[in-house]
């Protein structure tokens, strides 16, 4: 596999591309280290840089910061990431014979990471915080990877793509939370400009 062609397939002809993963027979230590861990680096590397290096903050505004805040922050946020692909992709599995798909926990890591490389690529906008609206309209974007590729890789009904695609957004956004607020509060690190 190709990192920027995979990219640049599931981004711009997901439809086509979608049936192509599911042949695929990466396991997923291998998705981590031919995709995910390349792309997961995109958002926090983006935002420290915006905010530590360049010093922008929301609307332009000049920030600074400690140095080595920052950097545990990135470390964080990336760690965090991986994980979450991984945590996410076992609901997805459990959850799929409720909506009247197939278990299949690698078909189920390959649909959640393959959808979010639109907010992995989308992250480079945090570079510029006032730009950062970007980056969550390409994680909406990913919502659409995700329905799409229910079907195919979870064999879930297309009828009931809708349910179980709302269902991972939520447990996605939850878990994101929980796991940052984990994440940061047992670091204390509140944001120190």
């Amino acid at each position: 596999m190709n990192l920027i062609q995979r990219v640049q397939d599931i981004l711009l002809k997901p439809k086509e591309t979608w049936p192509v993963i599911a042949q695929e027979t990466d396991d997923i230590a291998a998705i981590y280290k031919k995709y995910l861990v390349f792309l997961a680096a995109i958002p926090p590397v983006a935002a420290f840089l915006g905010i530590y290096v360049l010093g922008f903050g929301m609307f332009g505004s000049r920030m600074g910061g400690f140095m080595m805040s920052g950097l545990m922050h990135m470390i964080a946020h990336y760690v965090v990431s991986l994980v979450l692909v991984f945590g996410v992709a076992f609901v997805a599995n459990e959850l799929a014979p409720s909506f009247g798909g197939t278990k299949d926990l690698l078909s189920a890591f390959k649909l959640v990471a393959y959808s979010m490389t639109a907010g992995y690529v989308g992250g480079v906008f945090s570079i510029i915080m006032a730009l950062s609206v970007l980056s969550l309209l390409a994680s909406i974007y990913g919502i659409y990877l995700l329905f799409l590729g229910a079907p195919v890789l979870m064999k879930i009904p297309e009828d009931k793509a809708p349910g179980y695609t709302a269902v991972l957004v939520v447990i996605v956004i939850v878990a994101s939370l929980v796991l940052g607020a984990l994440t940061y509060g047992s670091m204390g690190m509140g944001m120190r400009m």
